[in-house]
């Protein structure tokens, strides 16, 4: 019954939305002209909607994105299984921009399923609507508290925060004796937010004393209240959940005024651009990934050696995890021998993968369960924390 109420919404949605398919301009197209038909041969071809932050503050997290899409592309469009075509978009990291792409993409009937978008404040809008008209849609970067609990049709391979940051705690913890810590957190984003809820209830139920919790916007450039307080009380610890942006800023302006404590960050913190805008100041930052660039694993080192010689830098997290989900995209693909959104997803449901991140499988939400790797910001370099 739920399907056939989406196969209506789905009909309804593409009758309302057909002026702004039409007006909308074309989105980057990666790959062949994958026509969503099955080829004489068998191959099933299919195109597969991105919706990515590529434009704006945050831009480097949709950059490293679509460049790990556009590398597994490649790869799994040369062993001839599957073809895949890319509809890639741009958000903004806005809200209204992400869903007026995703409804683009959705409105098209070759499009079988949606990668992204990047944010998890994207995909609070996003995925409802995806939900509602039966598209599949994975976050390779959605780590917030309840994304696969939007819907059937929701997935992700990110992991999540719930998983990450108690881990960071537990090492910090375990490292330093801490036993007093200060939360710093962005309050107009559903992302740092739902880090800051899961930074309270671990320190909380870890019992360490929360000295002070102290709040920022998107955008913010100085944070010499908040900083100010933090240094007063001499804490063990600081928790911060911000963006890449936000974060390194946050970073540096603490060691300009002796604050030298560690940070433990939520997942914001997980790129390379948190040490090019802080530079030394990033030392001492404390994070969980599943993505550990070093780790000496001949599939992690072909795809690390295989990035770098296309982009000419490592690949961070958010490349790896949107690697390994187009692989998980083109195991259902195969699967599912169709390109048919409904049974792409039951086939996408019970993928088992070994990937670049590891072993890899959904539960029954949809969610993903992993051991995280703990890292540390040394020299300019992330490496894992002992």
């Amino acid at each position: 019954m739920k399907r056939t109420i989406k196969k209506v919404a789905q009909f309804s949605a593409l009758a309302s939305m057909l002026a702004l398919a039409a007006c909308g301009g074309g989105g980057e197209q990666t790959s062949g002209e994958a026509d969503g038909q099955a080829t004489d041969g068998g191959v099933v071809k299919a195109d597969i909607g991105v919706v990515s932050y590529l434009s704006g503050s945050g831009a480097a997290y949709g950059e490293a994105i679509t460049s790990g899409l556009e590398l597994a592309l490649e790869e799994i469009n040369a062993k001839g299984e599957v073809e895949i075509n890319l509809i890639i978009e741009d958000s903004a990291g806005k809200q209204d921009q992400a869903l007026t792409a995703a409804q683009k993409l959705m409105n098209s009937e070759n499009v079988t399923a949606l990668i992204g978008p990047t944010l998890s404040t994207e995909m609070n809008v996003v995925g409802p609507e995806a939900d509602l008209n039966g598209v599949p849609t994975i976050g390779t970067s959605t780590t917030a508290e309840g994304i696969p609990q939007i819907g059937e049709y929701i997935f992700r391979n990110s992991l999540p925060e719930a998983l990450a940051i108690p881990a960071s705690i537990d090492k910090a913890i375990e490292k330093y004796d801490a036993k007093k810590v200060a939360i710093l957190y962005g309050n107009d984003d559903v992302f740092t937010k739902s880090g800051f809820d899961t930074m309270k209830a671990a320190a909380e139920e870890k019992g360490l004393e929360i000295l002070t919790i102290e709040t920022f916007q998107k955008g913010q450039s100085d944070y010499n209240a908040q900083l100010t307080k933090i240094k007063g009380l001499n804490p063990d610890l600081i928790l911060a959940s911000a963006l890449y942006n936000e974060g390194a800023v946050i970073m540096d302006q603490a060691r300009k005024m002796g604050i030298d404590v560690p940070f433990v960050g939520g997942n914001g913190f997980n790129s390379p651009e948190v040490i090019e805008i802080a530079g030394d100041a990033a030392d001492g930052l404390i994070v969980a990934t599943p993505w550990y660039a070093e780790k000496d694993d001949p599939k992690v080192q072909e795809f690390v050696s295989k990035f770098e010689e296309k982009y000419g830098k490592k690949p961070d997290q958010f490349a790896a995890q949107a690697y390994d989900a187009l692989y998980i995209y083109a195991e259902a693909l195969k699967n599912a021998g169709s390109n048919d959104r409904d049974a792409f997803r039951d086939a996408l449901a019970e993928v088992k993968i070994t990937g670049i991140l590891g072993d890899f499988a959904f539960d029954a939400e949809g969610d993903v369960i992993m051991t995280p790797t703990v890292l540390v910001i040394e020299d300019g370099a992330f490496k894992v924390f002992e």
